[in-house]
């Protein structure tokens, strides 16, 4: 054979190779989907949207729409994706066909993006609680016992503790303020013409509940032969005396009224010294409502003698004005908690002013609601605080303790065999440096308790015990 007939003979070959593999190529329907040259891409999400255009020849090509839903994107149609598979590549485009008979590689790519997009999908539906929980945030506040109007509206009960933040002074003054009364009391004298006059006093309360009882000093109402109480909305009230102590110069009166406003009380032990306090009381009895001073607890734990006889312990010492009219009235923290009962200032000082703490007010409180009066361990002695004066005169070299004025017959302290000029220096292992802490001692031991006492006597340390009475009525 002649050279130009082998090349005749191999152009045929090729032509018919080639009538044969395009008759390959058009069996696939005029419907389908050209191939796509999926060898060229390399980007999951170019890949996940041109898998339709692969499994298009194989009988599986319906997974392609269940494939689509777990995408980001919500349209997984191939159009898209041609323009992503024109890198400049084109020499690739010849074995597509070659691609075709080999569908089960499809199969590999279509688990593969399903399982990188969920991920995403997660990461992207987290945030959506934060809305909901900012939603929350913003839902009205109801502060315990402020008597707001939207309790039933689904608002949050708040109850303001140590842990929740400080309020302004403004708005600790709105919420304590339908919490303190005015107390104006008279008591019967005579005028220079000998007929009655009734000279009036004025003082401070706190409404302790929604039964009428509101908390008070002892001085207040001390021998008032009338007592009207007047709330912060003007009405004004009768009111009777439930109990009195004399020693915490503390006391708990009642009236007789609806929608009262209880305050809330704190906790004074956990005060501290530089701490922001806020007076409110009648201070002078202003017309106008209640009178608002701001300061600092100055010190804690401070003593005064009230008399001879009497001594307050434990006390709150502020630099908050407190005047006449104030007594009674609440000293409160930044978070509109009462933590003390305004009481007593030295009028020779300037910003120098006390208050009971209401760790201790609040037992007082509780006990004269329970009987009118504090059941204390009774001893049957008169005490006096021991003073320079009088360690002098009893020739003992001692600067605190309880000097016995004189033992009543019959008690305690008579059987014990306690005498007049005993010092008590201790009760129950405790020292007692003054009347004070002898009234807390014998609140916390009460009647029955056996404890065990020392006193000097003419220089000599005794010691011995005594089991504690009754209060006689």
């Amino acid at each position: 054979m002649s050279k130009h007939a082998r090349i005749i003979a191999i152009f045929s070959i090729l032509l018919v190779s080639m009538f044969v593999l395009s008759a390959c190529d058009l069996g696939s329907d005029a419907g389908d989907s050209p191939p796509v040259p999926v060898a060229v891409n390399s980007s999951p999400a170019t890949t996940t949207a041109v898998i339709p255009a692969v499994l298009a020849p194989a009988p599986t090509a319906p997974l392609a729409p269940a494939i689509a839903p777990s995408l980001p994107q919500p349209s997984p149609a191939p159009a898209p994706a041609a323009p992503a598979a024109a890198n400049p590549a084109p020499a690739t485009a010849a074995p597509a066909p070659v691609a075709a008979p080999a569908p089960v590689a499809a199969p590999s790519p279509a688990t593969a993006p399903t399982a990188e997009p969920s991920p995403t999908a997660i990461a992207q539906a987290e945030p959506t609680a934060e809305p909901a929980a900012e939603d929350i945030a913003e839902a009205p506040e109801v502060v315990e016992g402020a008597g707001n109007d939207n309790d039933d509206a689904g608002a949050a009960m708040v109850s303001l503790t140590a842990a929740d933040e400080s309020l302004p002074t403004v708005e600790v003054v709105k919420l304590l303020t339908p919490s303190t009364v005015q107390i104006v009391t008279e008591v019967a004298g005579m005028a220079f013409s000998n007929s009655p006059t009734p000279p009036t006093g004025v003082g401070t309360g706190v409404v302790l509940d929604l039964e009428g009882h509101i908390l008070t000093n002892n001085h207040v109402v001390d021998s008032a032969q009338k007592i009207t109480v007047t709330l912060s909305n003007g009405e004004s009230y009768p009111a009777t005396v439930v109990g009195r102590d004399q020693i915490t110069d503390l006391a708990v009166i009642h009236i007789s009224a609806e929608g009262l406003m209880p305050a809330r009380l704190g906790v004074s032990a956990d005060l501290e010294v530089g701490q922001d306090v806020i007076a409110i009381g009648h201070a002078l009895g202003l017309i106008g409502g209640p009178t608002v001073s701001k300061g600092v607890v100055s010190a804690l734990g401070r003593t005064i003698n009230t008399d001879a006889q009497t001594t307050m312990v434990d006390l709150i010492q502020t630099d908050a004005s407190i005047n006449p009219g104030n007594s009674g009235g609440p000293l409160a923290n930044d978070r509109a908690e009462v933590i003390g009962i305004n009481t007593a200032i030295i009028q020779e000082g300037r910003g120098i002013g006390f208050a009971i703490n209401i760790d201790d007010a609040k037992e007082v409180a509780m006990q004269l609601l329970e009987r009118g009066y504090v059941s204390r361990g009774f001893l049957g002695i008169r005490p006096v605080n021991l003073t320079p004066a009088i360690a002098n005169q009893l020739g003992v070299d001692l600067t605190e303790g309880i000097v016995i004025a004189f033992v009543i017959d019959g008690t305690a302290a008579a059987e014990a065999g306690l005498l007049s000029e005993d010092i008590i220096v201790e009760l129950g292992g405790e020292p007692i440096r003054n009347t004070g802490e002898l009234s807390k001692f014998l609140i916390a031991h009460g009647p029955g308790e056996t404890v065990d006492v020392l006193v000097v006597r003419q220089g000599r340390e005794l010691s011995g015990q005594i089991t504690l009475r009754e209060r006689p009525e």
